[in-house]
């Protein structure tokens, strides 16, 4: 058993055989700040918090430049000391107790602004990290430099912009194909192709290439797709399936390709031009013939307006969506079935999904997330609720690098880091608490 002398300036890192002393065991699944050696159980001072054992690690691993680490008991990060852990759960001192310590979450410096002439209302990104970047590049990874940021605006624009905050490209204007209203959702489909989606009802696909040297670009329209009734709010992309998921106002969710040749024949009710022949007006936009299709398929379930949806991480013939109804809804893609609906108290606004722990996570208007578990089997409709915010969640994100971690962003003007693994148990249930705010 490891042992190690008191520092003579008495700073909380004491480690004695002393009654107010524990053993634990070290233990990682980073093997890039995994021990050289185990060195079997230590025994520490009970006083211990968290950056004492962190400065122990340190110097287990004998760092040039301390790495801050969070430790982990039964799976939930350690917020008290040693001690007040031990009386709380009743664990003797006598107990072995693992621990096991993970990088600490750094809160993110600032780089660069990206400005525009009008509201900001999507941002989507193109690395290596995100499922577009990964899509396509057939398994490979996009190249340093590489990186990407897309944009949708309220002027009608897209922009994609490289990490020094210069416009790569920016979408073409309503007579040249572009959109003819405020733009409210954008995502990448592959490095290669953009949708986007907004208040004109239609989803524009865009073919997005770049020169050699990587320094301008542009985009140009595909496909326009006509379908829903009310401004379309949400969208979401699932390349490999070549399908796309839109959540909008006039309560129901879209389903559609986008392969031209899958698509089928746009509703001619809902063209441009039959609304010009209504007014008897001339008609007004695109002087171009982009193709225009139609939905697979429009699900009616919902009675409010449709918030957001996506597909399900690990199943993409699976789709869930939320609503100001107060309800999450499970739809079979293949058959448009709703299969499931969990009602909740509030608004819902926002929606991820957490795919290594089978969790949705929900943003509302009542200022939390709640983490729902769609399986059948749950027996509950709130697994976790994450409280912080102080106006409504209406933008959610997986974090790439971490299973356990998402990203909020809120009316109140922030966004927060969250790890579900730092909780604390309340009347209420299981209580999340947030790692990192910036705003």
């Amino acid at each position: 058993m490891a042992t190690a002398e008191p520092p003579a300036s008495g700073d909380g890192n004491t480690i004695s055989s002393s009654p107010s002393s524990v053993k634990i065991q070290l233990s990682t699944r980073h093997p890039d700040v995994s021990l050289p050696e185990n060195p079997g159980p230590i025994l520490v001072n009970t006083s211990f918090r968290r950056y004492a054992l962190s400065t122990l690690v340190n110097k287990l691993l004998q760092s040039d430049k301390p790495i801050p680490f969070e430790f982990l008991v039964n799976g939930t990060f350690l917020r008290t000391s040693l001690d007040e852990y031990l009386t709380a759960n009743g664990i003797s001192a006598e107990t072995t107790l693992s621990l096991e310590y993970v990088r600490a979450i750094i809160p993110p410096h600032y780089l660069a602004s990206f400005e525009h002439d009008d509201w900001v209302s999507s941002v989507d990104v193109l690395s290596e990290t995100s499922p577009s970047g990964k899509w396509g590049t057939n398994g490979g990874s996009l190249k340093s430099g590489q990186e990407r940021i897309l944009s949708a605006s309220y002027d009608g624009l897209l922009r994609v912009w490289n990490m020094s905050s210069q416009i790569m490209a920016t979408s073409c204007d309503v007579k040249n194909g572009g959109h003819t209203a405020p733009v409210k959702s954008t995502k990448f489909i592959s490095p290669n192709q953009v949708a986007s989606a907004g208040i004109d009802r239609t989803i524009r696909l865009w073919k997005y290439t770049e020169d050699l040297e990587g320094f301008t670009a542009s985009l140009v329209p595909q496909i326009e797709l006509y379908g829903h009734e009310a401004s379309i709010d949400s969208i979401a992309v699932h390349l490999p399936s070549n399908r796309i998921l839109s959540a909008s106002s006039d309560y129901s969710i879209g389903f559609w390709s986008n392969k031209k040749s899958d698509a089928p024949s746009a509703p001619e009710s809902l063209l441009p031009s039959a609304a010009a022949k209504a007014t008897k007006k001339l008609k007004i936009g695109s002087s171009t013939s982009t193709p225009q299709r139609g939905p697979l398929s429009l699900f009616k379930s919902h009675t409010a307006q449709v918030s957001d949806t996506i597909f399900a991480p690990n199943d993409h013939t699976v789709g869930h969506s939320v609503s100001w109804d107060h309800s999450l809804k499970t739809w079979d893609l293949p058959t448009s079935t709703c299969v499931d609906t969990r009602s909740t108290s509030h608004s819902l606004f926002s929606v991820c999904g957490l795919p290594a722990l089978n969790l949705i996570a929900a943003g509302s208007s009542a200022r939390h997330i709640t983490l729902v578990d769609p399986r059948a089997s749950a027996t509950t409709v709130s697994a976790m609720t994450l409280h912080g915010h102080t106006n409504a969640v209406v933008t959610l994100a997986v974090d790439p690098g971490s299973s356990y971690g998402l990203v909020s962003g809120s009316h109140d003007g922030t966004c927060r880091v969250w790890d579900i693994r730092s909780s604390k148990s309340e009347k209420e249930g299981r209580i999340g608490m947030r790692v990192v705010l910036f705003i």
